[in-house]
């Protein structure tokens, strides 16, 4: 195994796989804050090259935290098909890279290869990706999954109606979802960020979500993002949820700060098959994020694309319906503008669909970052041509509860005309009988929330 370099007549060395992993980096400012990132262009450039060079079994040797000491590192390993690595093992992640981009790697191969691929594999040839290599690899990779509507099917184009307010007011959700649905947004998610983490209110929004779903035979699923604890007992008391929702990281330290197990998981997996009310099979919803890691100084210092990485390698051993990367919320203590911002939801797209999750993203940006909607609607963009499940829907762009900007109800109409994708076929078809769509393309009603003033059942 070879950790050094020469590059323009300097030899560059590298102590571990870690530190080649976290110099290989593109620039993030996360990176710079633990100390971890390369010092110059040129040490990025040797940084992957020396990464270019290592085999895939160099990298399963040496995962970014031991296995003895994280338990998501055990649940990635043990869940490794064994038979696929031996055959790859002794690849280097340079080929891994030049067979995901070739025309000979079709969706069932690449599908095949990336059940023999640990988190720490899945990074390190997204490093050595440039941004239109990540979209087109991404393209190539599928991947659906089924809740009570189907997620990620080709030419479809999801959104998560995100219907948020200040106080969980039940008429301000619903005055949201109303305006929402009628511009085609919450085919794969009606779901609530809450202001209070209780049973009580967890119940109460679900309820409000759910009988107006269920009075207008609207095909969608409902969450409430609350903390997987306190959804798990508003849905074993019989409150209506569909997912359940959790917020992950790529170290078990991270975890421990979000109030989280993998045991936790599994149980909170169990509760949605038992007690939720999707027809299922995938009844979890994942959210993460670069840098959350380093937020709760829980790094361990590895690279916030590699811990990234690792989420998604945690968040397959669920099944989930819907996974996304808030990938601009955090701040700019971790991604600094929009460049980094981009890079980062085209990594974290592609290494989500690489490991095998359903892949969305929440293309978005906060106030103090050197950002703004123009670049968040190139995001958009890009990830539309890249294939990517869903992304979030809310007013103008701007939610009121969580201080944040992010694609509107106005984007999923413009990013599918634009593209030529579509909603998913139930909610079209639903779209269709209320007047809201005619051949894939909204009506003279659509933002007419008063259509929703009479009776359901349609």
């Amino acid at each position: 195994m070879m950790l050094k370099t020469k590059l323009f007549g300097q030899i560059f060395s590298f102590r571990n796989i870690r530190e080649v992993l976290a110099k290989a980096n593109e620039e993030k400012s996360g990176d710079i804050l633990a100390g971890i990132a390369a010092q110059s262009a040129g040490e990025r450039v040797a940084a992957k090259i020396v990464l270019s060079e290592l085999t895939l079994e160099d990298l399963f040797n040496n995962p970014a935290v031991p296995y003895e000491e994280d338990e998501v590192t055990r649940i990635i390993y043990d869940g490794i098909n064994q038979s696929i690595y031996k055959e790859i093992k002794g690849w280097t992640v340079g080929q891994l890279r030049e067979f995901i981009l070739s025309d000979h790697a079709d969706i069932g191969s690449i599908h095949r290869l990336s059940r023999g691929l640990t988190s720490e594999m899945v990074a390190a040839v997204a490093k050595l990706m440039s941004n239109l290599d990540l979209i087109y690899g991404a393209n190539k990779i599928p991947i659906t999954a089924h809740c009570n509507t189907t997620n990620g099917l080709n030419n479809c184009l999801g959104m998560r109606l995100q219907p948020n307010h200040p106080t969980d007011s039940p008429e301000g959700i619903l005055s949201s979802m109303r305006e929402g649905l009628t511009y085609g947004v919450g085919d794969a998610l009606i779901g609530l960020n809450p202001v209070e983490d209780t049973v009580a209110s967890t119940t109460r929004s679900l309820e409000t979500m759910y009988n107006f779903v269920q009075e207008w035979n609207i095909p969608t699923q409902v969450c409430v993002l609350s903390h997987v604890t306190t959804q798990m007992k508003a849905i074993e008391k019989g409150a209506p949820g569909d997912l359940i929702f959790q917020s992950l990281a790529g170290t078990q330290a991270a975890n421990d700060a979000f109030g989280i197990s993998v045991a936790i998981l599994k149980e909170a997996r169990e509760v949605g098959l038992r007690y939720g009310r999707a027809t299922g099979p995938n009844v979890m919803y994942f959210e993460t994020g670069q840098g959350s890691e380093l937020s709760s100084e829980a790094h361990l210092g590895v690279d916030q694309v590699t811990l990234e990485a690792r989420c998604y390698g945690l968040a397959k051993q669920f099944q989930p319906f819907l996974v996304n990367t808030v990938v601009g919320f955090i701040g700019p203590e971790y991604l600094y503008d929009a460049k980094q911002v981009i890079r980062a939801g085209l990594e974290d797209h592609f290494m989500g669909k690489l490991s095998g999750v359903p892949m969305g993203v929440d293309a978005c940006y906060t106030n103090h970052m050197k950002a703004d909607q123009n670049d968040i609607e190139n995001l958009a963009v890009l990830l539309t041509s890249a294939g990517v499940n869903y992304f979030m829907g809310i007013p103008m762009g701007d939610d009121v509860m969580l201080n944040y900007q992010c694609t509107s109800f106005h984007d999923a109409a413009t990013l599918r005309q634009l593209m030529g994708m579509r909603p998913l076929p139930e909610f079209e078809k639903w779209m269709e009988k209320m007047g809201l769509m005619e051949k894939g393309c909204l009506t003279s009603r659509a933002g007419d929330p008063s259509i929703f003033a009479g009776r359901g059942g349609v």
